[in-house]
């Protein structure tokens, strides 16, 4: 693999970045929670908040691994062993020899957006689910969703010399994806959606007022 030189000032720039990421889904989670009826802020609140505890959970475990670990020739979906974050760690160098920083910071980067994206979902069926079953959602979702997309966009493969395998499919037809427009945005659109179809109209929608409870949040 090739080596490349860690750079402090493109590290601090990152965590930076990424404190500035993690504070998105709680500024999330107040503006959902304020465009609510009353009743439903605190529900409306915790549907963004718990994915902070349950993407990251999974993000460690088998999520980092799934986007970004090293598989040969996938383009599909990165190496899956279940190891964390160590499996990865021993096969990755810095995404494909390309950034000058530590492969866990990309990870801490990374995982903010696997924990936003979820979030953005919620604000689609707002007063029209129970707090368990969104629990239970995110964590099939971003299993079977949002890691494997990741994979596609951002995977930019394993260096090894001259050759580069293992290229998101995507990533490899050439997307270059800088704002996460597509695993972050046009993948929680389709979601919130597709459930915003299936689960149908608030109850009293159009007979009850659905005035935002606070609009300021």
């Amino acid at each position: 693999m090739d080596q490349v030189v860690l750079n402090s000032g493109d590290t601090a720039w990152m965590l930076a970045s990424t404190a500035l990421v993690l504070l998105m889904t709680p500024g999330l989670a107040f503006f959902y929670g304020g465009m609510v009826r009353t009743k439903s802020v605190l529900n409306m609140m915790m549907m963004s908040m718990i994915t902070i505890g349950i993407v990251s959970v999974l993000w460690v475990i088998y999520g980092f691994e799934l986007a970004f670990g090293y598989k040969a020739n996938s383009q599909w979906y990165g190496a899956i062993s279940f190891s964390g974050l160590g499996g990865v760690v021993n096969d990755l160098t810095n995404n494909g020899g390309v950034y000058p920083i530590p492969v866990l910071v990309f990870a801490a980067f990374q995982l903010m957006f696997a924990v936003i994206t979820p979030a953005l979902i919620s604000g689609a069926i707002a007063d029209r689910t129970k707090f368990t079953s969104w629990a239970i959602f995110v964590g099939l979702w971003v299993t079977i969703v949002y890691f494997p997309v990741a994979h596609w966009v951002f995977a930019f493969g394993n260096k090894v010399g001259d050759t580069v395998t293992g290229v998101g499919f995507l990533a490899g037809k050439g997307l270059e994806d800088f704002a996460g427009g597509t695993a972050v945005h046009i993948n929680a659109g389709a979601a919130g959606l597709a459930l915003a179809l299936i689960l149908g109209k608030r109850h009293g929608w159009r007979k009850e007022s659905m005035r935002p409870h606070s609009l300021p949040l």
